[in-house]
């Protein structure tokens, strides 16, 4: 299981590599990532200036505690905020850098699958039903974020449960939204998809961890989601060219 895992970050690192051979189009693919990138963080600064104001609105009930209790409570839910906002700024960035970069990692994308040998048969995904599945995308995160939200309220445990949670669900999020074109394209809806990625999922899990952690690092998603997008494409043709192997091996008689 580890070494799966370790296959599924080896595949982000192999995407940072693709640097090398097409410089050109992962220059390119900074481009929407750091606009969005830009929307988000405002976003966040701005939720992190109100943040006092909002726990305090939030806590009316503790107006009359006795310090400390009424400010290590406003702080902890304030920390359950932040948590789940980072969480859903991961997502939203997400969703929103592949729905208006699209014809830039769409370089990318075909870039990898020409290196990998063949191209996809399929027609595309097309702008409208990129935006449509970053719509779903982000709605989805609000859940998730709502989700770790909460388990932060869990006595004991909750302040180390809910980032752990948050890396992992928001990364296995991650993971399936980048690696959605090179199934879509090729015409695989999400149901075939998911039974596709079935036997994969330490491998899809350990790539989307990886990538949430480097999303986390200061400026690290701008510089992450072109290695992203092509280190997703490597993964989901992995996945694609497994299954073609074993279809194309003979029963054991």
């Amino acid at each position: 299981m580890v070494q799966r895992f370790l296959l599924g970050v080896r595949m982000l690192l192999r995407g940072f590599g693709f640097w090398r051979r097409q410089p050109g189009a992962m220059l390119l693919g900074l481009v929407p990532a750091a606009i969005v990138w830009v929307v988000v963080l405002a976003g966040l600064v701005a939720l992190g200036v109100s943040l006092p104001g909002i726990t305090v609105w939030a806590t009316p009930f503790a107006a009359d505690w006795v310090e400390p209790w009424a400010t290590l409570t406003r702080t902890a839910i304030g920390a359950l905020l932040l948590g789940g906002a980072t969480v859903l700024a991961a997502v939203t960035f997400t969703g929103l850098t592949l729905m208006v970069g699209d014809p830039f990692y769409e370089r990318i994308w075909l870039a990898v699958e020409q290196d990998l040998g063949g191209e996809p048969t399929g027609d595309g995904i097309g702008f409208w039903r990129s935006a449509g599945d970053a719509v779903s995308f982000i709605a989805l995160g609000v859940l998730v974020s709502l989700g770790v939200g909460l388990s932060g309220l869990i006595p004991l445990i909750g302040g180390v449960l809910a980032p752990v949670l948050g890396v992992v669900l928001s990364g296995r999020l991650l993971a399936w939204e980048l690696t959605g074109r090179a199934f879509e394209a090729r015409g695989i809806e999400a149901a075939e998809r998911a039974a596709l990625l079935r036997g994969h999922r330490v491998r899809l899990l350990g790539f989307g961890i990886a990538t949430q952690l480097c999303f986390m690092v200061p400026l690290g998603a701008i510089f992450t989601m072109p290695a992203a997008v092509a280190g997703a494409t490597m993964l989901a043709r992995t996945v694609l060219d497994d299954v073609a192997a074993r279809a194309a091996t003979p029963p054991v008689e």
